[in-house]
């Protein structure tokens, strides 16, 4: 009977494809205006696959039967890799393409007067379920590959006329006298550009992140106190005089003086942000023989403990944040960067108590 279905499969395989395409047309919008279906230039083959499965296989070697699994997959990959291509593609679309695809096999297999026994059904049903599974897998990942490849590119577009307004504000900044009325929002027009341009190095490192590769991280010998200063002098501009800086002026270390003034930045600007506006944010700094520790609290609503997991993930932001601006990347690099650096970083926040970032580096990298 296994062979009877399956000569039935080939012989019939013009139809099924025929009604098939016809179907999705009507039932898929996205469909309607493709001059081609990428599943129709590799129905025939998956057909051809699907029969060699369905047939008996006592008389093929193993090896064969691999072979026919392995041909099978690399037809549902190219599928998903080709609708991916288009915009208005959906998984969920795909995941319909193959459904109908089920639904027009079982419909000329019994206008043909075939009877299917339940292991037939259930190699057909399999093998639609793994096609799926490997069109949609393919799909997401070669969606992500395009995104990936926006994202890096537009980002890397974008510098160019950030830098070149940032220099023109530059200038005009030079031609006011203090006192000047515009002498302060020439001031406040640097600094929103500098927090754009560290959005788009946000982005463009994450893309390197999720890509495998590192960050650009130049070790040498820095003053942290020093650094901390800088850093809280910069932010005094946008955000007023809110930090208390508690730190050792001795404390040095063998560090990225760039990545881990990132660090200092993001945690200090979302302490201001999402902590009491009335309250001063501390920045904490000491040595130990092993350890060297940066902590930087706010006083403000506690981050409930089963938010804090996600708070290092890349594009997930908690609920308190969703009406903050920002593209949820800043804990992500901050985490990362402080792992090059061989180091941790904890969270500590209860009611009454406020929250507090714990960094924790090596004293000697």
């Amino acid at each position: 009977m296994s062979n009877l279905v399956a000569e039935r499969l080939k012989q019939n395989s013009k139809k099924i494809l025929e009604i098939w395409e016809v179907r999705t047309r009507d039932e898929l919008s996205a469909s309607a205006h493709q001059n081609s279906l990428a599943l129709r230039n590799s129905l025939p083959l998956y057909l051809n696959h699907l029969a060699d499965a369905i047939s008996d296989q006592s008389d093929k070697t193993s090896e064969q039967i691999e072979t026919t699994k392995l041909s099978s997959t690399h037809v549902g990959k190219q599928h998903g890799h080709e609708r991916a291509g288009y915009a208005d593609y959906t998984v969920s679309q795909l995941i319909l393409e193959y459904h109908i695809l089920r639904q027009v096999i079982f419909q000329v297999l019994e206008e043909e007067g075939v009877l299917l026994e339940a292991r037939e059904r259930d190699i057909i049903i399999d093998s639609i379920e793994q096609a799926v599974n490997d069109a949609a897998t393919q799909f997401s990942s070669t969606l992500r590959d395009i995104q990936e490849m926006f994202m890096v590119t537009l980002t890397h577009d974008l510098r160019g006329p950030v830098n070149i307004v940032k220099m023109g504000t530059q200038l005009i900044l030079r031609r006011f006298e203090r006192g000047d009325a515009h002498l302060d929002i020439t001031v406040r027009m640097i600094s929103a550009i500098d927090r754009m341009d560290a959005m788009i190095q946000n982005l463009l490192d994450a893309s390197r992140l999720r890509a495998g590769q590192g960050l650009n991280l130049e070790f040498e010998e820095c003053n942290l106190h020093q650094l901390l200063k800088d850093v809280v002098e910069d932010l005094n501009f946008t955000y007023g005089d809110r930090f208390v800086v508690v730190s050792d002026s001795s404390i040095t270390s063998r560090c990225s003086r760039k990545q881990i003034r990132r660090v200092v930045e993001n945690l200090a600007s979302n302490a201001v942000k999402y902590g009491d506006s009335d309250s001063p944010v501390t920045v904490k700094l000491c040595k130990t023989d092993e350890h060297i520790y940066l902590a930087i609290h706010n006083q403000g609503p506690p981050i409930p403990p089963e938010t804090q997991s996600i708070l290092f993930q890349q594009f997930r932001r908690t609920p308190s944040a969703e009406e903050k601006t920002g593209w949820g990347l800043g804990l992500f690099l901050v985490k990362n960067i402080v792992e090059a650096h061989e180091g941790t970083i904890e969270i500590e926040s209860a009611a009454g108590k406020g929250t507090s970032f714990i960094v924790k580096l090596p004293a000697q990298i």
